[in-house]
């Protein structure tokens, strides 16, 4: 996992960004503030973010900043519209998910030719969990069902989603992002997605030709 992250050291020396403009960039929400993970290094507390996600932002940034305010690019940036309805035959085409996933989330989000965001979150995540290798299409389902049925509690506050396994049996659960959980003994963390990184890494691709 440490390959996915890049240090705030090497992440300013190689894309040449001062200090200033990464701060000043969080300020106005261009990057998000779960993508500042703070971590123990052998110089003390470290400021470290997801590699991919981070230099594919500022790439972005760097691009686009000469053309628009960076209040403009905060509503580029900016969560997915509700409104908005997405081909999932489309995705498939796009490689953005498998076609097995697609056809599997069909018997929880229903045989539309299209779906919402948040239920195209769901396929991404489900689609991520499976290709893992860790879990199996019968809980690819309670994956979905578990989002479905919990994720509109946060009311947009950034959340975890957790898989334990015990002796067999599965159990999906959300959580505030980086809460600690504490499972009854014998059960096993299995993944832990941040649904936060996840609407980052769906919102870059759907954007990208």
């Amino acid at each position: 996992m440490e390959d996915d992250l890049i240090s705030k050291k090497e992440l300013l020396e190689l894309t040449g960004i001062s200090y200033g403009q990464l701060y000043r960039w969080k300020r106005k929400n261009l990057i998000p503030e779960a993508w500042f993970i703070r971590k123990s290094a052998f110089t003390g507390q470290e400021t470290f973010f997801p590699r991919a996600l981070i230099l594919a932002r500022i790439d972005k940034i760097t691009n686009m900043k000469d053309d628009l305010s960076l209040d403009e690019l905060a509503d580029v940036f900016s969560v997915v519209p509700s409104t908005v309805q997405i081909d999932w035959l489309e995705l498939v085409k796009r490689n953005i998910v498998s076609k097995v996933a697609a056809e599997h989330a069909a018997s929880v989000l229903g045989k539309a030719d299209t779906y919402s965001f948040a239920q195209t979150l769901f396929l991404y995540m489900l689609d991520d969990g499976l290709q893992s290798g860790e879990m199996n299409v019968d809980e690819g389902r309670a994956l979905l069902l578990t989002l479905q049925d919990n994720y509109g509690k946060f009311e947009g506050q950034d959340c975890d989603l957790l898989f334990f396994r015990k002796m067999g049996v599965s159990l999906f659960l959300l959580a505030s992002a980086g809460s600690e959980v504490f499972a009854e003994r014998g059960a096993k963390e299995v993944l832990r997605m941040n649904v936060g990184k996840k609407i980052e890494e769906l919102k870059l691709k759907l954007t990208t030709v």
